[in-house]
């Protein structure tokens, strides 16, 4: 930043402008048939989704917010189930 006599703000918009161009490749490359198989992708695109939601606003894994519990909460606790689980766990409690 100083070396190159930038601004912190102007800094984390070249940063934020050089993320959003990273994830349009991600996306373009994703589109593409490759010789790696797409579960073993999606793989590496989920962790990069989950760090992008981590370290977006600040470093969300050191200092943990309000906002990170509730990202943690609305994925751990209350999910939305599987459409396939829930029915069968309407048929086993003969709900359907």
């Amino acid at each position: 930043m100083k070396q190159h006599g930038m601004s912190e703000e102007e800094d984390v918009q070249e940063f934020s402008k050089q993320v959003g161009n990273a994830w349009k490749d991600i996306n373009k490359k994703c589109l593409k048939p490759t010789d790696i198989p797409m579960p073993v992708l999606m793989r590496v695109v989920n962790l990069a989704r989950v760090i992008d939601v981590i370290y977006k606003e600040g470093d969300g894994y050191t200092h943990v917010d309000k906002r990170m519990r509730e990202n943690v909460a609305s994925l751990l606790i209350d999910s939305i189930p599987d459409p396939i689980q829930l029915v069968s766990l309407l048929l086993l409690k003969g709900d359907v």
